[in-house]
């Protein structure tokens, strides 16, 4: 219905029944008074913006605002409106500035507490990560996370590198950029102040293959590293696998008749179920360790995996000597690979071994489920042939079908 309202008209409407009933002011081309089966009246005026949209504005209850105060505020939008200003936009950019406002207020612990449980949960890496992040930013951690500036993480960064640990505050250089970076997302930061914080030190690429010979030298050197320290690294140079996948090996996932380790996608690198063979040597690494039904094959408490690596690999790299070059554990694995393919190994074969993820499509459905035993006969016997130049003396070599023993 559209009529010019007045006073004495808005007076007189009753409510309806059900619903609600809604008149139009002719004298004031967009304005509206509706009226509920509640009787609860409300002011209503609808105008489309210049260049904008069409926006529905609520005036305010009647008769706390009257007739002539919603015909006034109407008339104000009417002519904002015929000059571009938007003021529902206005509004809503108003809440969203005070919403992130409040987030910028937040403690630095809070949203740090926030980023572990969504983010760092879902890590491999993620316990290390947060410990990282809280060592690096320890004295801000109860200050609103508004207040955090680069200058706060550059200082973090700067302080491993005159300790002395370079390539750690590249890590953390690393951490706290993917925070900030998550923060700014989820407006807790107004910028991303992580990207301009500088490397700590360029990180080169390493060529250190150790030889045979090398490996060799490792693998006696084990022997004096004691019942725990040396099956563990003894398994290390056997096997070629990635040291966290070692240490962190469980009897459940060791068949003893079968001769190999199974580990399940959720403890591999790149997140695929792989299978070791165990050569001759390496099987009797592990039976020379106390069994158990399940557990940490390698522990002091039983309830978690050994720690102090590095103490460890100091004091086999004191055995080994001060000319013995330096060298990681990682290099086991490429020393391992390069003696293998240069005894005439196929390069898949080697690939397979140390698990790594192939390059090119993704592999089909059927393929994840079955790649766990693919070249296994193969992959055992180049296992058997490391084990044999390792210790110098043969091997129980495995067969492929169809060869002669």
């Amino acid at each position: 219905m559209k009529v010019e309202l007045t006073d004495r008209q808005l007076r007189a409407l009753e409510p309806p029944s059900a619903g609600r009933i809604e008149v139009s002011d002719t004298k004031r081309p967009g304005l509206r008074f509706r009226l509920t089966a509640t009787g609860r009246a409300t002011w209503v005026f609808e105008k489309r913006v210049k260049g904008g949209p069409k926006r529905k504005h609520t005036l305010g209850q009647w008769p706390a605002v009257s007739l002539g105060e919603a015909r006034r505020t109407a008339l104000e939008i009417e002519s904002e409106a015929s000059r571009g200003v938007d003021r529902v936009a206005l509004a809503e950019t108003e809440r969203a500035e005070a919403k992130a406002e409040k987030a910028r207020a937040v403690p630095l612990r809070e949203v740090l507490d926030t980023y572990g449980e969504l983010h760092l949960s879902t890590l491999r890496t993620g316990d290390e990560r947060r410990r990282q992040l809280e060592q690096a930013l320890m004295d801000r951690l109860n200050f609103p996370i508004s207040e955090l500036e680069p200058r706060h993480l550059q200082s973090a960064i700067d302080a491993k590198v005159r300790a002395g640990r370079p390539v750690l505050a590249n890590r953390f250089r690393a951490a706290l950029r993917a925070f900030t970076a998550w923060s700014h997302k989820r407006g807790y930061l107004e910028v991303d102040i992580g990207l301009s914080v500088g490397d700590a030190v360029k990180e080169l690429d390493r060529e250190r293959t150790p030889s045979v010979e090398e490996c060799r030298a490792i693998y006696a050197a084990c022997e004096d590293m004691g019942p725990l320290w040396g099956p563990l690294f003894r398994l290390l140079v056997l096997t070629g696998q990635r040291r966290s996948e070692i240490v962190r090996l469980r009897w459940e996932e060791i068949d003893l008749p079968g001769r190999r380790i199974i580990k399940p996608g959720s403890t591999t690198k790149n997140g695929k179920a792989h299978i070791t063979h165990l050569s001759e040597p390496a099987l009797a690494v592990i039976e020379g360790v106390a069994a158990k039904e399940q557990g940490w094959v390698f522990s002091t408490t039983g309830d978690t995996p050994v720690s102090g690596l590095s103490k460890a690999k100091a004091r086999l790299d004191r055995a080994l000597g001060d000319d013995f070059d330096q060298w990681r554990i990682h290099d086991l694995r490429t020393g391992m690979a390069t003696a293998l393919a240069e005894s005439g190994e196929p390069e898949t074969v080697v690939d397979k071994i140390l698990n790594h993820s192939a390059v090119g499509s993704a592999p089909s459905a059927v393929a994840r489920v079955y790649q766990r035993g693919d070249l296994l006969p193969q992959r055992a016997r180049a296992l058997d042939k490391w084990a044999e130049m390792l210790t110098e003396s043969a091997s129980n070599v495995v067969q492929l079908h169809g060869e002669g023993k």
